[in-house]
């Protein structure tokens, strides 16, 4: 490490509760990307990150419009041509939250309680992305420059899965050149066990629809010679899996890249017992192929969940039909190399052989997002790693994440760069949930290790 990053790291925690107020100010702001009577709070978020990355002294910065929410745009480039380039991406929108969904204070009035700060958002990303700012902030406020030159890019439909980013991507691919991407939307299992993930999976999203009678019918009359699509949709459900909990579905694993020895080695430093696995989530007993350990389960191998379920009647008392149709949503998270259009034709021919004569079925298509998998002997990978012993003072592990994050695979594939996962949340941030929370130390931490990243990366060889 410099005098400069010395510098900048002092600067950091000298700051730290002005940082914190400044992240409750973002906080307080609702940006729900989902409701469009929440589009005058996504537009006050932008205009508040416009502002204060200008009054930071970037060379640039400038809310740039899409066919839905705006992006953010902000650079510094003070570090010349010689040196790397790298694109913070991040997300300024969150998801619902209401005090009825189990808050146990407002979700959008941040409190700080036993070292975490409390509101919708907090690590999901607006905390994280804040990260990224003030690492910059810190800099330019002592040695009046940074080491590399910084390009952000903020949005604000990530909670949607991000419909219009990609399109802007390829309109902006000249503005946004750079030579690393790093993305701070993620999180590790403990603040003592530094990890940054090298892997993410993808998405297939579809929806069954299983269609009986015309009309609902009179089970008195009817039930016993009409097959109910209630009953056919469980039966077709129930051979989706294989005795020992692996995936029926043809084909399924084909192009699953396998886990190679030192892999499942360094991943099975992060694993969780059964007991650990049930004590979290409450659940009596562990299930899924026995052939992986539960980390390798949740994060390295490919899923299919039943999301939703819906037929006949669910209202008081009794209603006793044959409904007319039976439907379900249904998840495969997916894993390198697996394509999300492939494994939807794979379900779909699937389902539709298992579908009797005595029903009809539709299989949509609702969403996808393409797995991402990177090496982690990179050497901007490599440089995050120093980065975060020099936060945390120990050696980072390198995982895998189990969530989906579709940008991440769109920025490498189309922009042809190397993309670094610095996840500074923790698993149990309850990010999505009630009382989703952020760590002021992850934060401070954070802070301190992007700065030396960055340092790192002005030293990494941009052919490498």
């Amino acid at each position: 490490m410099t005098q400069a990053s010395d510098a900048a790291r002092a600067y950091s925690r000298a700051n730290g509760e002005r940082f914190l107020d400044e992240l409750k100010e973002m906080l307080r702001i609702p940006s729900l990307s989902g409701d469009p009577a929440h589009a005058g709070d996504i537009r006050r978020m932008a205009q508040w990150l416009e502002t204060h990355l200008a009054g930071l002294g970037l060379d640039r910065v400038e809310i740039m419009e899409t066919a839905g929410h705006p992006v953010v745009y902000g650079e510094w480039l003070g570090a010349g041509p010689d040196k790397p380039t790298v694109l913070v991406y991040g997300h300024y929108d969150v998801v619902p939250a209401e005090l009825a969904d189990g808050w146990e204070s407002d979700p959008f009035e941040p409190v700080v309680k036993d070292g975490k700060i409390y509101a919708r958002g907090a690590t999901d990303d607006k905390g994280q992305l804040f990260v990224h700012v003030k690492a910059l902030e810190s800099y330019l406020k002592t040695a009046g420059a940074a080491p590399v030159n910084l390009k952000l890019l903020l949005e604000g439909e990530e909670e949607v899965s991000s419909p219009n980013l990609k399109p802007f991507i390829v309109e902006h691919l000249e503005l946004l050149r750079a030579d690393v991407a790093v993305i701070s939307d993620t999180s590790m299992r403990s603040i003592e066990e530094p990890a940054i993930l090298h892997s993410l999976r993808g998405m297939t999203y579809i929806e069954i629809e299983v269609h009986g009678p015309r009309d609902d019918l009179h089970s008195g009359l009817w039930g016993g010679a009409v097959h109910n699509p209630a009953q056919a949709l469980a039966e077709i459900l129930a051979r989706m899996f294989n005795a020992d909990h692996s995936i029926a579905v043809p084909g399924f694993y084909d192009d699953v890249v396998p886990l190679t020895p030192d892999e499942r080695a360094m991943i099975a430093k992060t694993d969780l017992t059964p007991e650990q696995y049930m004590a979290s989530t409450g659940v009596p007993a562990v299930w899924g192929d026995a052939a992986f350990n539960i980390r390798e389960r949740i994060s390295a191998r490919p899923t299919l969940d039943v999301n939703g379920l819906w037929s006949g009647w669910s209202g008081p008392g009794p209603k006793t039909i044959v409904p007319a149709k039976a439907g379900c949503k249904l998840s495969c998270r997916l894993v390198g190399n697996q394509d999300p259009h492939k494994i939807f034709e794979l379900l779909k021919a699937y389902i539709e052989s298992l579908t009797p004569p005595t029903v009809t079925v539709e299989v949509r298509l609702l969403t996808t997002g393409k797995p991402a998998l990177f090496p982690f002997d990179s050497p901007a990978m490599q440089a995050a790693a120093r980065a975060y012993v020099a936060g945390w003072g120990a050696q980072p592990l390198f995982t895998r994440g189990g969530g989906s994050i579709p940008v991440v695979a769109d920025i490498a594939d189309l922009m042809g760069i190397p993309v670094v996962l610095m996840g500074f949340g923790l698993d149990d941030d309850g990010l999505h949930s009630p009382n989703e929370r952020y760590s002021i130390e992850m934060f401070q931490r954070g802070i301190e290790t992007t700065i030396v990243y960055l340092e790192e990366l002005a030293n990494v060889n941009r052919d490498a």
